[in-house]
């Protein structure tokens, strides 16, 4: 094991800083949804109200990244396709969802390495839960 190895964060949530850190990526994540017009679609999915969508993300993606498991205690599994279907999502949708986060990771310094490999599995999911063309 290298030395590098060694000084690595054994998961994801370690690395990103713990539930203050995700708590802050999803307060940005949902701030900028509603500064910045470039993501109004995406804002207009999600209704008028975000209390609900902020405690939720922010629960999931803590257990997501290798943290507590507060998601599933509460809600089991998360059937994230399931759970989106009732939402139009597209390629713009998706588009600023990851524009979103990727802005929102980067305003609340979350490290570039661990920026990228979250970039990629966000792609991932966010292109899986399309339900709409185009």
């Amino acid at each position: 094991m290298t030395s590098e190895e060694q000084t690595k964060p054994a998961t994801a949530f370690e690395w990103i800083g713990g539930e203050a850190k995700v708590h802050a990526l999803v307060e940005r994540f949902y701030d900028l949804m509603d500064l910045e017009p470039g993501y109004k679609e995406l804002r207009a999915a999600h209704g008028s109200e975000l209390t609900d969508a902020r405690q939720k993300l922010t629960w999931f993606l803590t257990g997501w990244l290798g943290g507590p498991q507060h998601y599933t205690e509460r809600f089991g599994h998360p059937r994230l396709r399931a759970r989106h279907m009732p939402f139009k999502i597209g390629l713009v949708e998706r588009d600023q969802w990851l524009a979103c986060m990727d802005q929102a990771m980067g305003e609340v310094g979350v490290n570039e390495e661990l920026r990228g490999k979250l970039r990629e599995s966000f792609f991932g999911t966010a292109d899986w839960m399309r339900n709409t063309p185009g």
